[in-house]
């Protein structure tokens, strides 16, 4: 989606159509920036630059708090939108999402016409817009979909493929951040298709496994499938963000939400997790990982939850450094099991019927219609 918490706050209130805008939290609270409007962007500002230096860049910015609820609902519709073209969606976050459109050609035509038709459902439904990216790959449609922001639509073929990506900056593959870009520039490789037709060995040696992958994506290899929710051997989000995050609240913040995300994800998907995995990584490169594997498989938002900040805070304790990605997984899925226990603990089975009666409510009137208050959202 194209801006997507500044389009929804611009959908409700007209009058903000062309003005910059500045979604995230207050600057006297060490906020960061959830979502600049495009106008904003003019100025230098983006996601995850603390809200004072971007009121610095932008003055006149108005400044709106989030309002989660209101996201979500709109994010429904557009989920459901989706689905209405390829039962294949898996779900990267409230705004983004891989379709699998392979062998809808007899219900909808050639790909590039669902494409065609999801963009205009999309805007004439719900009334914002997004940005498409079509490919024969996971990665190829994430690049494409940001090459043309915003109200896109680019199709990256094999044809095409070279000419496509070669001109590219190497900081657009996923995962290469400042420092690989440093290094990389000693070899004189600035350009995807400089590190496309680079000697493997020296690239190998200069940055390990790294930059093999890195090597892949710049030809163009991702084998990984689209994998809907039901079907995965693994539930996850994860956010790269623009600068390094240096503020432990503020990545805790972040944590939560995702948090939620795994759990809600696990319950459309009539599934639980044994082990939940927290994903750092560094400006560096440098990525850890932490995990934890439950008694029980879980599909509550509040133990996912727990688990993770026991994590992070271990971590974060010991060896905090900021941060350019944030992410939590649970695995070891199970099919959940359809009737409580009656030896499931007092606050177990509360915590479950919590969750189906929230799950209830915002499939009937948008996600987290209703939220738990420890779950942090004040609206």
């Amino acid at each position: 989606m194209d801006e997507f918490f500044a389009a929804v706050e611009k959908l409700d209130h007209p009058e903000l159509r062309g003005k910059c805008l500045l979604v995230g939290g207050s600057a006297a609270a060490r906020g960061v920036v959830a979502t600049a409007s495009y106008e904003a962007r003019r100025f230098g500002c983006h996601s995850a630059m603390p809200m004072a230096r971007a009121i610095r860049l932008c003055p006149q910015a108005i400044v709106l708090p989030p309002r989660g609820k209101r996201y979500r609902q709109v994010s429904q519709g557009v989920f459901e939108i989706f689905r209405r073209f390829t039962p294949l969606v898996e779900p990267m976050s409230i705004d983004e999402a891989f379709l699998d459109a392979s062998g809808t050609e007899r219900l909808f035509g050639p790909a590039e016409d669902v494409a065609r038709r999801i963009k205009l459902a999309v805007r004439d439904e719900v009334g914002i817009t997004c940005s498409l990216g079509m490919a024969p790959n996971k990665f190829l449609a994430k690049l494409a979909s940001d090459l043309d922001k915003p109200d896109g639509l680019v199709i990256v073929t094999p044809d095409n493929l070279h000419a496509t990506l070669d001109p590219l900056a190497v900081s657009r593959l996923w995962g290469v951040g400042p420092a690989a870009e440093k290094q990389l520039a000693r070899l004189n490789i600035r350009t995807v298709g400089q590190l496309r037709r680079a000697d493997e060995r020296l690239v190998r040696d200069l940055l390990g496994e790294a930059g093999e992958h890195f090597q892949r994506l710049a030809r163009g290899i991702d084998d990984r499938p689209v994998t809907p929710d039901a079907q995965a051997k693994s539930i996850g989000t994860e956010e790269t963000f623009a600068v390094d995050i240096d503020e432990p609240a503020a990545l805790r913040r972040i944590l939560l939400q995702q948090c939620w995300h795994v759990g809600r994800r696990l319950r459309h998907g009539a599934l639980k997790a044994r082990t939940v995995t927290l994903k750092l990584r560094h400006g560096d490169f440098t990525t850890l990982t932490r995990s934890t594997t439950l008694r029980e498989a879980t599909d509550a938002t509040e133990e996912v939850w727990r688990t993770a900040a026991h994590l992070f805070d271990a971590w974060s304790a010991g060896q905090f450094a900021p941060l350019r990605l944030l992410g939590v997984t649970a695995s070891q899925l199970s099919p959940a099991a359809g009737q409580l226990s009656l030896f499931d603990g007092e606050q177990r089975q509360r915590n479950t019927q919590l969750d189906k009666a929230l799950d209830d409510i915002a499939e009937r009137f948008g996600p987290s219609a209703v939220r738990r208050g420890e779950l942090g959202e004040e609206d």
